[in-house]
Order: structure tokens, then C-alpha cells, then sequence
């Protein structure tokens, strides 16, 4: 994290499943995405992004760009409330006086969405192979 704050996320089932099938692809790494080429580290920063690019989106998309996509989502269903989706990403109110009091990490509420946005991105997947 950016600010160096420790940042709980709430995982779905598919991501957590996920998650445990690329670890068994990490050749018995500490990390789940371990870098290639310096044992031991793990994968870079940039790694995503240069993926996106090899996928042809350079110039369209960056990694960064998912979050501005899960946000605005997130915010145009109007299912979660914008507490929620800010702290989900690690947001901090600049409101000071608001952000001093409340320290609400909303784990339940985020875990419910983060399960909502799994099954939206599946059922997203899903219509787009069908339409092919």
C-alpha cells in the first residue's frame, strides 16, 4: 500500500480459488505470483501492465484502470453503499474530522460486494462467450 497501511481485503470464493491454483503453479515460492527471473521476489509491479500490452491494450488500459472500472460499477448498480466501495479500495476520507472518527473497516459489507463483483465479472465472462 501506498500509504504503508495495512489493508484487509475480504476475498470471494472465486478468488480464492484462483489464488490457490496459481500457487501451485509457483513452484513452491513464499509468493503466490513470484518473479521469473530473481528468486525468491516477487513478480513485478509493472507485470500486469506490460500483460495488457502484449493483449493489445496499450494505450487503452492499465492496470490502474480496473479499479476506476470496479469503482464506477460498483457506484452505477447503487447495490453498495460509496463507504464501502472507497474503503474496498483503500481510499482515504478527506474529510479529516470524518476520516479521525470513524475507523469502520466494513469487512462484512466489503466481503458481500467483493462476492457480488465476482459473480458480475463470471456472469459478464459468460455472456461474452456466448456472443461469440
Amino acid at each position: 500500500m501506498k500509504k504503508k497501511v495495512e489493508h484487509i481485503v475480504p476475498l470471494s470464493p472465486q478468488t480464492l480459488n484462483i489464488l490457490a491454483e496459481a500457487k501451485k503453479l509457483s513452484d513452491g515460492s513464499e509468493y503466490i505470483f513470484p518473479a521469473d527471473r530473481k528468486k525468491g521476489h516477487p513478480v513485478n509491479p509493472q507485470t500486469a501492465n506490460m500483460a495488457l500490452k502484449r493483449m493489445g491494450y496499450s494505450g487503452r488500459l492499465v492496470a490502474h484502470g480496473l479499479r476506476a472500472l470496479a469503482s464506477t460499477v460498483l457506484n452505477e448498480e447503487g447495490i453498495h453503499h460509496p463507504d464501502i466501495i472507497e474503503a474496498a479500495l483503500a481510499h482515504v476520507d478527506k474529510n479529516q474530522v470524518r476520516s479521525a472518527y470513524n475507523r469502520a473497516k466494513y469487512l462484512d459489507r466489503r466481503h458481500k460486494m467483493m462476492i457480488w463483483w465476482s459473480n458480475h465479472i463470471v456472469s459478464s465472462l459468460a455472456k461474452a462467450l456466448s456472443a461469440q
